[in-house]
């Protein structure tokens, strides 16, 4: 044939079928999806810091291990209130000219999806720790340690930002731990990778194949609930306060015998869960935890009864009924500042 023997025509024909499969396959689709997939009317421009957060959350290979979308199955439920649309990445623009890194959507989950990790862990001193060394408060993690984010001073400044590493993790005993602008700058980040709400209208998608939950053969009513505390508490407690309850001395305080755990004052009790705490110098500023996960009576009637019965802790139960007035209470002095 004259095309194969002509080098002119054979190469211009093989330009013009690469330039038009592209057009076809990638470019025209690419804009069509970005006229019919709109940011959703919640969803707000990333200031400046959660820029640069991303930029070092990329240099540092994090999407490697982190994936930033829920499926729509039952098992990703955990990551996210709803599953991820195409809308909640509508807004996210390429990262310069040369590069489309811009969704970090992901492909691996050596790691927890961080999806809605700014309402799951909201807690900048558990973030910092959590970058300094990942052993600290998560012993099986397999996260590398980020020490060049921060540096050793004897002295920190009134405007640094201390971060509260237990002694034992120190290498350098003369001196406090500081976050560099860069630490702060991922923390930003990290802090901002939340979920953006649907508008009222809208139907929440849910979620496909539902796992029946087996209940153990025999097992009370109050033994389902307890299970229930510990599942909670595991997701959204465990990472600050560990698994023993013990916490880490001079990050975050302990749950075994703690007087707010085995106290009375159900009110101060609901009040960290739901809207946070931070009145004590030696620890972290505690996240209103409650609040962000939306927790019902329910659920902190059963995260509470699991503290109060774990670790040698000895307070009496509590009802969903006792939660539900506090919790009542709680809201009418929200609502009356």
């Amino acid at each position: 044939m004259e095309l194969f023997d002509n080098h002119k025509k054979l190469f211009t024909t093989a330009t013009l079928l690469f330039v038009g499969l592209t057009w076809l396959v990638a470019i025209s689709p690419a804009i069509r999806n970005q006229q019919n997939n709109k940011p959703l009317p919640a969803w707000k421009e990333p200031e400046q810091d959660v820029v640069k957060g991303k930029a070092l959350f990329i240099a540092n290979g994090c999407v490697a291990c982190h994936t930033q979308q829920v499926r729509n199955v039952e098992m990703d439920k955990v990551w996210g209130s709803r599953p991820s649309l195409a809308a909640d990445y509508a807004g996210i623009s390429r990262t310069d000219f040369w590069r489309n890194t811009a969704t970090l959507m992901g492909t691996e989950r050596t790691g927890p999806d961080l999806t809605d990790v700014g309402n799951r862990q909201p807690s900048k001193d558990w973030n910092l720790v959590h970058l300094y060394n990942p052993r600290i408060v998560v012993k099986e993690s397999v996260m590398p340690a980020y020490p060049w984010l921060f540096t050793i001073k004897k002295e920190p400044l009134e405007k640094d930002v201390v971060v509260n590493v237990p002694e034992a993790f120190l290498s350098k005993k003369e001196g406090k731990v500081v976050a560099k602008p860069e630490a702060l700058y991922l923390l930003a980040y990290l802090q901002s990778l939340k979920q953006t709400s649907l508008p009222e209208n809208k139907a929440v998608p849910g979620f496909l194949y539902p796992q029946q939950k087996k209940n153990a053969a025999g097992g009370s009513p109050a033994e389902e609930a307890l299970a229930d505390g510990q599942t909670l508490y595991a997701a959204n407690c465990q990472a600050c306060h560990q698994a023993n309850g013990e916490g880490l001395p001079g990050a975050f305080p302990p749950l075994k015998g703690s007087p707010v755990v085995e106290g009375d004052n159900l009110e101060l009790y609901v009040d960290i869960i739901m809207n946070g705490y931070d009145a004590r110098q030696e620890y972290g500023a505690m996240p209103p935890v409650g609040t962000n996960m939306q927790f019902t009576e329910k659920e902190v009637t059963a995260i509470i009864n699991y503290e109060r019965s774990s670790w040698s802790n000895g307070a009496k139960n509590v009802t969903a009924e006792d939660i539900k007035k506090v919790m009542d209470v709680l809201q009418q002095k929200i609502n009356t500042k």
